[in-house]
C-alpha cells in the first residue's frame, strides 16, 4: 500500500511500506519526519521505520538532508551506531528502515534518574566515542551529538543514531555551508554556533559536554532562545564539574576540559584521542569507587590492556582482598596524577603546534561585529564582517551611517573582532580602508569578552590609516583581536561611515 497523506502521522498505522513493512505504531515524531516501530513481513521482526513528513517534501534541502542520513548511515557498521538494514521511497516520500531498540534515550535516563554513576557515566561517553571514531574514520562528522540522539539498549549499551545534517569531511555543499548553524544549541561547539566549518573536533566537544550532562544532571548553558545558548558555548567558560559532582577526579575533570575547550588547537585532536584518555579514566575512576556497575562493567572489559591495568586486579572476582585493593589504590593515585598533568599541558601522545617566525603574518579564522551595551546591539552589519579578512580588497565591513559622524549618547565605539586560528602574539596591525580619515583602538583578549572592560588596549592610531602598520603591546597567547572606532570619517564618499576593507595582524 502507498504511504498516504498524513497530519499527525497516525494515519500511517496498519499500512504496509515497500510490500515489506507494516507499521505498528508512532515511537517518535519531528518537524521533518515520524518514526514508527514496524514489523518486518520477510524476516519477522521489529525494525524502526523513519518516514519524511508530507508538507516537507516540497523543500529541497529538507529532501536531500534526509536521504542524506540514509546514505551516511549506511556507510556505517559498528557496535555502537544504529543499522540501516534498508532505505526506499513510495509516493513521494522517502523513508529508511533502522533496526528497532528497545529501550530509552540518553536524554530519558538522565531525565529520570538524574546524574548517571561515574563510571557508567565514562563508559557511555566511551561507547559513543567509539562510534565518533568509526563515523570520522569512515569521512563522517555527525554534527549533532546529543543525549536525545543515543539510545540504551535492553542490554544497557549505547548506540547513536540520527545522522540527518551529518556531513562528509571534506564536502563542501550548500546544506552546511559556514554560516549556517545546524544541531542542537545545547551541546553545540563554539565554531558550529559561529557558523563555521565543523570537523571531527566538534563531535568531540559536543561529547564532553553530553559527559558533562550525564555527570551533573543537567546542560552547562541556559538562556532565553537558542540564540542565547549558542553564543554562552562560544564566550562562557563551562561551570566547574567538580562544584556540581565534588566526587568527580581531577583527572576526569581534565579531560572534560580539554574536550570542550574553545579553541580547537587546545582541544583533542580526534576523537580516537579523547577515547584513550576516557579509556583509562574508567580504570582510575573504577578503582576509587571500588568496583564497577552497570555498563561499565562491560566496556571495563573491552579496555586496552594498558588502560585494564590502572585498575586494581580481580575485578570479575569480588573475593579479592582489600589489600589488593588498597595496594592498587595507591598505585592509581600516583598514575591519576600523572595523566591529570599531561592532559593539562596537552600532552597526550598528539601532535603539538609549531613555532612561528617573527614578521609572519597571523591566520585569522572568523570575524564579528563588536557592538555591546549601552548603545549597541550586537549586530552592526556582522553578516559582512568576513569581508575584513577575506584577502579581497574589493569587499568590505562598513558600520551602520551616524548623523555627523558622531556616536550617540552613550555609544563610545563600534569594533570589529576576529579569531585567530590558534594563540598568538601580534606585534603590529594593518588596516585596508577607503576612508580618508578615521580614529581606531586595537584591542586583544584570550576570550571573547562580553563589554569593553574585558578587552587590553593593545594600539591605536588616528588619521590616514589605509595601508598603515599600526605597532602593538601584545601577549603571547591572545585569540581575539579587535579594532575598535572611536572616531568616524568626516570627509571622503561616506562621512559617518567607517569601512575596513582588509585586517591583517603579524607576530
Amino acid at each position: 500500500m502507498a504511504i498516504s497523506a498524513t497530519h499527525d502521522g497516525s494515519e500511517l498505522i496498519g499500512e504496509v511500506v515497500g510490500d515489506r513493512y507494516r507499521i505498528e505504531e508512532i515511537v517518535g515524531a519531528g518537524g521533518m519526519a515520524t518514526v514508527y516501530k514496524a514489523f518486518d513481513t520477510t524476516l519477522e521482526r521489529p525494525v524502526a521505520l523513519k518516514v519524511m513528513r508530507r508538507e516537507v517534501t516540497g523543500d529541497a534541502d529538507q529532501l536531500e538532508r534526509f536521504r542524506r542520513e540514509a546514505r551516511a548511515a549506511a556507510k556505517l557498521s559498528h557496535a555502537h551506531i544504529v543499522t540501516v538494514i534498508d532505505a526506499g521511497e513510495e509516493n513521494g516520500r522517502p523513508y529508511i528502515v533502522f533496526e528497532f531498540i528497545e529501550g530509552e534515550t540518553l536524554k530519558q535516563r538522565i531525565k529520570s534518574n538524574g546524574p548517571l554513576p561515574i563510571t557508567e557515566a565514562v563508559a557511555y561517553a566511551i561507547e559513543i566515542g567509539g562510534a565518533l571514531v568509526a563515523a570520522h574514520a569512515a569521512g563522517l562528522v555527525h554534527r549533532d551529538v546529543k543525549p536525545q540522539n543515543v539510545l540504551i539498549d535492553s542490554a544497557g549499551h549505547a548506540k547513536v543514531a540520527d545522522f540527518g545534517i551529518a556531513r562528509e569531511l571534506e564536502a563542501s555543499d550548500g546544506l552546511t555551508k559556514t554560516g549556517r548553524v545546524l544541531g542542537t544549541t545545547d551541546y553545540v561547539s563554539p565554531e558550529q554556533a559561529m557558523g563555521e566549518d565543523v570537523t571531527g573536533q566538534s563531535d568531540v566537544y559536543s561529547l564532553g559536554i553530553v559527559l558533562y550532562e550525564m555527570l551533573t544532571g543537567e546542560v552547562p548553558f541556559k538562556g532565553e532562545n537558542h540564540v542565547a545558548v549558542a553564543m554562552k558555548h562560544v564566550k562562557e567558560q563551562l561551570p566547574d564539574v567538580q562544584r556540581l559532582r565534588p566526587e568527580v577526579s581531577s583527572t576526569l575533570a581534565a579531560v572534560i576540559e580539554k574536550m570542550t575547550a574553545k579553541e580547537p588547537v587546545d582541544r583533542y585532536l580526534s576523537a580516537a584521542s579523547a577515547e584513550s584518555d576516557l579509556d583509562d579514566v574508567l580504570a582510575i575512576e573504577t578503582a576509587r569507587a571500588g568496583g564497577l556497575t552497570g555498563e561499565a562493567t562491560v566496556v571495563f572489559d573491552t579496555l586496552p590492556k594498558h588502560s585494564r591495568r590502572l585498575a586494581p586486579p580481580g575485578l570479575s572476582h569480588p573475593m579479592r582482598t582489600r589489600l589488593a585493593w588498597l595496594v592498587s589504590l595507591v598505585a592509581i593515585v600516583g598514575i591519576a596524577g600523572l595523566l591529570f598533568s599531561q592532559v593539562r599541558r596537552g600532552n597526550t601522545g598528539e601532535r603539538q603546534t609549531t613555532k612561528s617566525t617573527p614578521g609572519s603574518v597571523i591566520a585569522l579564522r572568523s570575524s564579528g561585529a563588536f557592538d555591546p551595551l549601552p548603545g549597541g546591539d550586537d549586530k552592526e552589519h556582522s553578516e559582512q564582517t568576513r569581508n575584513a579578512i577575506d584577502n579581497n580588497p574589493q569587499t568590505d565591513w562598513a558600520t551602520e551611517r551616524y548623523e555627523n559622524s558622531t556616536f550617540p549618547d552613550g555609544k563610545g565605539g563600534v569594533g570589529l573582532f576576529i579569531r585567530t586560528n590558534r594563540p598568538a602574539g601580534a606585534a603590529t596591525a594593518k588596516i585596508l580602508t577607503p576612508d580618508p580619515d578615521m580614529t581606531v583602538e586595537i584591542y586583544g583578549a584570550r576570550a571573547l569578552p562580553g563589554d569593553l572592560a574585558g578587552w587590553t588596549k593593545l594600539g591605536g592610531a588616528s588619521g590616514a590609516l589605509n595601508n598603515k602598520t599600526i605597532k602593538l603591546q601584545s601577549n603571547k597567547d591572545l585569540r581575539y583581536f579587535m579594532v575598535w572606532i572611536t572616531a568616524l570619517p568626516k570627509h571622503g564618499q561616506a562621512p559617518g561611515k567607517a569601512h575596513i576593507s582588509e585586517f591583517s595582524l603579524r607576530r
